[in-house]
């Protein structure tokens, strides 16, 4: 009788609980560290615009940095804590607010992105730097854009839909004026985060799909 060895494949939540397992007290730093740069970008001047008035901040740019240097796991955890931090009451959203009732204002569904949006660059940074040789700055821009697309800025719309009232058309136009200065910040976000990289290679996951 024939045996077959089979290898046990894990499960998205082990791979998860086995990213968290592997953190030191470098890594949970680097967390709060990286969830205060994305919390001083809020609290920066920020521009309100458009009827429902969210603000322009330099937010997005923290975020994707975040994401390109620490990786899908301890960028989306950055950015955990910051969400948290800030709905516990702490103000440091945008023009210094905080608390549980930023969800029902026109920035809930950036905010909820947040997270989402770190994990995805983190992702994509990590293919990039394990598979692209050169032309890397382009592909983060690349990657950055449309994580901003496909997360960001359709999660801003639906909150700006529920919370502000407005209509399809409405929130989009009310989405679009973002775009301009999110393909400026994508291009700093490449750019700072690629030096970083360069710079301290370790920082984007010391051990291969673990971070």
């Amino acid at each position: 009788m024939q045996q077959t060895n089979q290898i046990p494949r894990s499960s998205p939540t082990e791979t998860v609980k086995s990213a968290r397992r592997s953190w030191n007290a470098t890594d949970l730093s680097l967390i709060a560290v990286f969830a205060a740069v994305v919390a001083t970008s809020a609290i920066l001047p920020a521009i309100p615009v458009g009827q429902v008035g969210v603000p322009i901040t330099l937010q997005t740019l923290a975020i994707m940095v975040t994401g390109i240097v620490l990786g899908p796991w301890r960028a989306g955890a950055a950015l955990g804590l910051y969400v948290a931090v800030g709905l516990a009451g702490l103000p440091i959203f945008s023009q210094f607010r905080g608390g549980i009732g930023i969800l029902f204002g026109p920035s809930a569904g950036y905010i909820i992105a947040f997270p989402l949006a770190a994990m995805a660059i983190g992702f994509l940074a990590r293919l990039i730097f394990r598979r692209i040789g050169r032309l890397k700055f382009l592909a983060l821009f690349v990657a950055c854009t449309v994580t901003s697309l496909l997360i960001t800025h359709p999660l801003g719309i639906v909150g700006m839909m529920v919370n502000a009232k407005l209509d399809l058309p409405a929130a989009v136009a009310a989405d679009v004026v973002f775009l301009p200065g999110d393909i400026l910040k994508n291009l700093a976000a490449a750019a700072i985060g690629l030096s970083v990289v360069k710079a301290f290679p370790r920082l984007q996951g010391r051990a291969a799909g673990t971070r």
